[in-house]
């Protein structure tokens, strides 16, 4: 943790210093996040967004499901230049805000869509197609296999950044199953300065999603697998 925090604060300052301007601006009009305070923002999203990026193979290409506003992958794409990102968000307000972060930090190969997850992850364009999926506060976890585990490859992982509460992780059990995933390990730790306890699940996917998910029409959140 260290370390990470050492880049956020130190070696890429300059981006994160920028990042916060641009969403302190933004926030006024598209209401992108309740946690405005610049050492809540610090803690809680950005130092929060980057504990999971050593779980990324080198030059990976990753789906961002619900992107929100740009946590936790823009965060990732600051500090691991070498992943390539499709950001999947479909509140087009937040991806506009997006857009503007990319261009303003010059951040290459990040493609934003303004589109619904359970529509994309039905297109060959994007279905299996991404060495890593990952998502942070859109659903709890049996839901958020179903909207991600489509867009992984065999052998590759969905990595949900979670809280520390681990009750959720044993619900998707049956979910990960379902979908061609399988737990492969949880990662706890506390966030510096009682910042709150926080959770990286990572879910292997070992075989192909069936065909008929994810369901579409809100059938996730409704009745989740």
């Amino acid at each position: 943790m260290e370390k990470i925090e050492r880049l956020i604060k130190q070696e890429k300052r300059e981006y994160f210093e920028h990042f916060f301007a641009l969403l302190t601006e933004y926030n006024a009009k598209y209401n992108l996040t309740s946690i405005t305070e610049e050492k809540d923002v610090y803690y809680k999203h950005f130092l929060d967004s980057a504990l999971g990026a050593d779980l990324f193979k080198q030059n990976a290409k990753v789906a961002e499901i619900g992107s929100g506003a740009g946590f936790p992958s823009l965060v990732l794409k600051i500090l691991r230049p070498d992943l390539q990102f499709d950001l999947f968000e479909s509140v087009g307000k937040k991806c506009e805000f997006l857009s503007v972060v990319v261009e303003k930090l010059d951040l290459k190969n990040v493609n934003i869509y303004n589109l619904r997850a359970e529509v994309c992850a039905k297109d060959e364009k994007f279905r299996e197609k991404y060495e890593h999926a990952t998502a942070r506060a859109v659903a709890r976890m049996n839901v958020l296999c179903e909207y991600c585990l489509p867009f992984v490859k065999v052998g590759g992982t969905f990595i949900a950044y979670k809280s520390g509460d681990l009750t959720e992780l044993g619900e998707a059990k049956n979910a990960c199953k379902i979908l061609g995933g399988r737990e492969e390990k949880f990662l706890s730790y506390s966030l510096p300065e009682n910042y709150g306890d926080r959770t990286l699940a990572v879910v292997k996917k070992i075989l192909k999603t069936p065909p008929k998910y994810p369901r579409g029409q809100g059938k996730e959140r409704k009745n989740p697998l």
